[in-house]
């Protein structure tokens, strides 16, 4: 009898003969700037964890002390039992520090985007989505029903030119963007992008998951960093990368909550954050609006590293942010270098097709509050001795 999954080995042994197969790196221990990975002692530059939130005490007293209160899960979705204090108390943390009507929490960055998109637009509407946008938001777009245009990354005129030629077509129009883009690090125009909008009353979308606890004052995102509060009329956020624990949200007028309440179906079937969860989400906050020392430090390690890369000669793109790809151009190419950066002691995680195209295959490196100039400095040298082996510089 034939076996009727036969082809997934066919696909892996595909990959593995592309270079790039990979094996999960497993993680001993806490999340650091320094970390064991598979046995192995390496500087850590492939983490979300921007501001090192992950092991906080305050975060990790939170978490405790809400086990001790509230036990270790809520028991239900929010709609039928599982709504407890502590979820009301995050939600409206949130939408104080984002400076909107009301925000809701789902279980990831990836389930807000695709909890959000469809209750936003429909059969008769438009999105019109950045070339680059995230996964989620692709995945979040075609949940809808509604009629779909890219434009050219980052590119305002394109921009213009979709609008001007379809918004007279349909009914809503629905503009989405990453704030900070994952691969490359740079940041969208958003000021230019809400003008754009603006003269065709449409609907401005912002996925901030990499501007969250990054951007903007105290962390509070790619809308305050323009000064755009107001007029962006959805913003999505994570609370798993710089916020340092778990889960998505969704951002906006205190209406638009009310209705992903009743409709939007990853908030409706999935059971709500633990209580150790949302209460260091809680104590994040607390510590974004009273140590922005973390963030200061994140920007001065940023400036360190990326120009010492730079200096060595490597092509980082357009980051703007401590998001820093070294492109090299090649996928076995890319996973090479990280292998031999690993070997030697950097953790810097290879990144190729289909993730990006294979021409702009590539090592992302993110630094973080925790790193010391000494670690970084280590990490350039690294960097510079395994360029020079492979003749990426």
């Amino acid at each position: 009898m034939s076996d009727p999954l036969s082809f997934i080995t066919a696909e892996l042994d595909a990959l593995k003969a592309k270079g790039l197969y990979r094996n999960l790196r497993v993680l001993q221990g806490e999340q650091g700037a320094e970390v064991n990975y598979d046995g192995k002692k390496v500087l850590q530059l492939s983490s979300n964890n921007y501001l090192g939130l992950n092991t906080h005490p305050r975060l990790r007293k939170a978490m405790i002390d809400a086990i001790e209160k509230y036990g270790a899960g809520s028991g239900a979705v929010r709609t039928i039992a599982g709504t407890m204090s502590l979820h009301e108390e995050l939600e409206r943390k949130l939408a104080d520090f984002k400076h909107v009507g009301g925000v809701l929490v789902l279980q990831s960055g990836f389930t807000a985007n695709m909890g959000v998109i469809p209750q936003v637009v429909d059969e008769g509407d438009l999105i019109i989505s950045d070339q680059l946008n995230h996964a989620s938001i692709i995945d979040g777009v075609r949940l809808s029903k509604a009629a779909r245009a890219v434009y050219a990354h980052a590119d305002v005129n394109d921009l213009e030119r979709v609008l001007k030629e379809k918004a007279s077509q349909y009914r809503r129009i629905l503009i989405i963007t990453d704030g900070v883009f994952s691969m490359d690090g740079d940041i969208a125009p958003l000021p230019d992008i809400v003008t754009a909008a603006e003269k065709y009353n449409a609907i401005v979308m912002i996925d901030d998951a990499h501007a969250s606890g990054v951007l903007g004052r105290n962390g509070r995102g790619t809308v305050d960093h323009f000064n755009l509060h107001g007029r962006v009329h959805i913003q999505v956020g994570t609370l798993s990368k710089a916020i340092g624990v778990l889960g998505g949200y969704i951002a906006g007028p205190e209406s638009l909550r009310d209705l992903l309440i009743h409709r939007s179906r990853p908030f409706l079937f999935s059971t709500s954050h633990p209580p150790a969860v949302t209460a260091a989400c809680i104590a994040a906050i607390d510590v974004l609006l009273e140590e922005p020392q973390l963030i200061e430090r994140l920007w001065e390690n940023t400036r360190f590293f990326k120009e010492g890369l730079v200096k060595l000669g490597f092509n980082t793109g357009h980051s703007e942010t401590p998001i820093t790809p070294v492109i090299v151009g090649k996928g076995d190419l890319a996973m090479k270098f990280s292998d031999r950066l690993f070997a030697n002691g950097v953790f810097a995680q290879g990144i190729g097709y289909p993730t990006v195209p294979e021409e702009k295959s590539r090592v992302r490196t993110i630094v973080t509050a925790q790193h010391t100039k000494e670690q970084l400095q280590f990490a350039l040298d690294v960097f510079e001795k395994v360029g020079k082996e492979l003749a990426i510089i």
